[in-house]
């Protein structure tokens, strides 16, 4: 169970590849969480934490205890995603991590991503989501690379799991590797993951004051992206105000407004991509 927000399935992450994916071993068999971080290390919580608090004056000490727990799993996730994020970096490969609420278009961008860097950047996916391997299936129809995690009832990915799902995916030197995050805008501003930046992904069909309510995961945003703008004679969406907003939170952060589906303002994401591939260290 994740400390910070009460989420987690006893029998823990599942990691999968596609039925139909190219690469070799057993079709969809489920990989476990059993393997070691990259320099074959695994941080285990063995310790316990115990509640050496007396009621003094009816106080338990719940609270002091609650946070304790916190900020050691944090640590924890701190270390192994230091960790994620030296071999990335030895290796030159650019590791986006892309939070967004459910329906904002993520798997979609990364679809169009996938197909219009093609023959230009090798691209790599780790699919976060509770169940399902519904996006990773989408992904694999690419051609690309995937791996799905399977959170069960934890509602964001940690360093651990992508930790795992870089193992099986083995990302090509020099790649692009794009994390989807489960859809949620409050834990995965918390979870480190080894990332080079959080990317945030709003939709002009949630409330243009979205910024506001998740300060947090914006404020953690190394880019914003406001997708599906061709739906605003449509929709009850201020783009100026929603960026105002943003700004408010993350001043000097970078938008970007885009329709993944018509095409509108992907070229500035995708110079913005290759910004970040040219700057990697090979």
């Amino acid at each position: 169970m994740c400390a910070t927000c009460g989420c987690g399935d006893a029998s823990g992450p599942v990691i999968s590849r596609p039925l139909d994916h190219h690469s070799p071993g057993s079709d969809n068999e489920p990989v476990h969480d059993h393997s070691h971080v990259h320099d074959d290390s695994h941080v285990h919580d063995d310790s316990h934490v115990h509640d050496h608090s007396h009621n003094h004056q009816g106080v338990t000490g719940t609270t002091t205890r609650t946070i304790s727990l916190e900020q050691k799993v944090l640590e924890q996730n701190d270390v192994i995603a230091a960790r994620n994020r030296e071999w990335l970096s030895t290796r030159g490969i650019v590791a986006l991590n892309m939070a967004s609420s459910p329906g904002a278009g993520k798997t979609s961008l990364i679809e169009r991503t996938i197909s219009d860097l093609s023959g230009q950047v090798r691209v790599g996916v780790i699919e976060g989501d509770q169940a399902t391997l519904i996006d990773a299936e989408r992904i694999a129809a690419t051609g690309c690379d995937v791996v799905q995690v399977n959170t069960g009832a934890g509602c964001h990915l940690d360093a651990q799991m992508v930790s795992n799902a870089i193992d099986s995916l083995d990302p090509a030197p020099g790649s692009l590797l794009l994390v989807e995050n489960v859809g949620n805008l409050v834990c995965p501003a918390l979870f480190d993951l080894g990332e080079r930046m959080k990317i945030v992904v709003i939709s002009v069909t949630e409330g243009t004051d979205k910024p506001m309510k998740y300060p947090h995961m914006f404020a953690a945003a190394g880019l914003v992206l406001i997708n599906k703008v061709d739906l605003l004679p449509y929709v009850d969406f201020d783009v100026d105000a929603c960026m105002e907003h943003i700004h408010s939170v993350n001043p000097g952060v970078r938008v970007l407004t885009l329709s993944v589906t018509t095409g509108e303002g992907v070229n500035d994401w995708y110079t913005w991509i290759s910004d970040q591939c040219a700057t990697s260290v090979a």
